[in-house]
């Protein structure tokens, strides 16, 4: 070992050093995006057996260890199925880096604080009657699957038109609201749903579903309870709980409004879980 590794150059050092931690940070990533997800259990099993495998060839249980075998070989086919919906989100993600990264929107500053403003208003006007209300806000990850779940709207976002929408028993009330750019793009929209179990069994399915499309897009979502009118805002898996509108309104513009970076030019606010 030590003489190969005397024979390597100092420019075979730093490709070794940068490739380990490449393989590192992938490794972490991947972590992120499975953690609090079924996946962690599903991986558990898949250690289990690779450990039951290796312990019964040593032990000579010949039986066991062929069983053990044929069961990883139908892993291989079984796993990209069973992992579909952590290999989707860990492309998405892979998908919004920045390589890839275009403005979410297309119109001014003026109009974005417009946008963001009718958005805290509903949101305190629905927290003050305590109306239960999720809203969606669209950014680079389309959300047209998600939207034709509901009924089309298409109308200018006004926060007048949010809480009509949420009124209790009115047909649109029980889902969620699709916004892109300054548009209501749809109303009773179904959303996917968590599949975290570490969270607080007090969150019902507003809370679940708005953690759900932050999953597996990188959307906002503001919630609001019907049984308490507190304010959240979910955002890539994290719920942000208990806010006032100052602070949602702080939260929405560093994740909304444009911002200058070097060389002069402009992106996305940075994602604040």
């Amino acid at each position: 070992m030590l003489p190969q590794l005397k024979a390597l150059t100092p420019l075979d050092l730093v490709t070794s050093i940068i490739d380990i931690l490449i393989v590192a940070y992938v490794l972490y990533r991947l972590f992120m995006i499975i953690r609090g997800t079924r996946a962690v259990q599903l991986i558990k099993g898949v250690v289990a057996l690779v450990i039951a495998t290796t312990v019964s060839g040593w032990l000579h249980l010949y039986a066991i260890n062929w069983l053990m075998r044929q069961a990883q070989v139908m892993l291989l086919v079984a796993l990209p199925v069973v992992f579909q919906p952590e290999l989707r989100r860990a492309l998405e993600h892979i998908g919004r880096g920045r390589i890839f990264a275009r403005s979410f929107m297309l119109f001014g500053e003026e109009e974005l604080k417009r946008v963001i403003e009718q958005v805290i208003h509903a949101a305190e006007l629905l927290a003050k009657n305590k109306t239960g209300a999720l809203i969606v806000i669209e950014r680079e990850v389309g959300l047209k699957d998600i939207a034709e779940t509901g009924t089309t709207i298409d109308g200018v976002i006004s926060a007048e038109f949010l809480v009509n929408i949420f009124v209790p028993k009115t047909p649109l009330h029980d889902g969620a609201v699709i916004l892109r750019g300054d548009r209501i793009v749809a109303a009773g929209c179904f959303l996917p749903m968590t599949d975290r179990q570490d969270l607080d069994r007090e969150l019902g399915a507003r809370h679940r579903s708005a953690l759900g499309i932050t999953e597996h897009s990188d959307a906002l979502a503001v919630v609001v309870s019907e049984e308490t009118g507190s304010i959240s805002l979910a955002n890539g898996g994290k719920l942000i709980r208990h806010l006032d509108v100052k602070t949602l309104t702080e939260l929405l513009q560093a994740n909304l409004m444009p911002r200058p970076i070097a060389g002069g030019s402009a992106a996305g606010g940075a994602a604040n879980g």
